[in-house]
């Protein structure tokens, strides 16, 4: 929701400053676009199709999504995982396209996401290819 803000006040600095009105009306509707597709993005995660789990076992990382349900997934070397957030930067099987998934610290119990963490900068064969 800040985001949303911020967009709606960059829009109203650029209504103000000295420019050519052309400028400043197609920025303000570039912004405008980018401030309906955050708003997009903000009501579509709050639903369950957006949801996804991810798991640890002997076959590797697995991703759970509603549509496919729990599909191995091979992750990248620029992962991040600090203590509040971890960036999962993952592909499919087969796909050469890699997707993002971004894990708040307050999404997940503490514990929970610690044990996440850890796991990701420890794990031996974090990096290895999809069987």
């Amino acid at each position: 929701m800040i985001v949303i803000c911020v967009y709606g006040l960059a829009i109203a600095g650029l209504l103000l400053a000295h420019i050519p009105g052309l400028w400043k009306l197609s920025l303000a509707l570039l912004l405008g676009l980018q401030m309906g597709y955050q708003y997009y993005l903000l009501r579509c995660s709050k639903t369950p199709a957006w949801r996804f789990g991810l798991r640890h076992s002997a076959q590797g990382w697995q991703l759970w999504t509603a549509q496919n349900g729990w599909r191995a997934v091979q992750l990248r070397a620029d992962s991040i995982a600090v203590p509040a957030l971890v960036l999962l930067r993952y592909r499919y099987a087969h796909q050469w396209l890699y997707r993002s998934a971004l894990i708040p610290s307050d999404c997940l119990p503490q514990d929970s996401h610690r044990r996440l963490r850890v796991r990701l900068k420890f794990s031996r064969r974090r990096w290895q290819a999809i069987k």
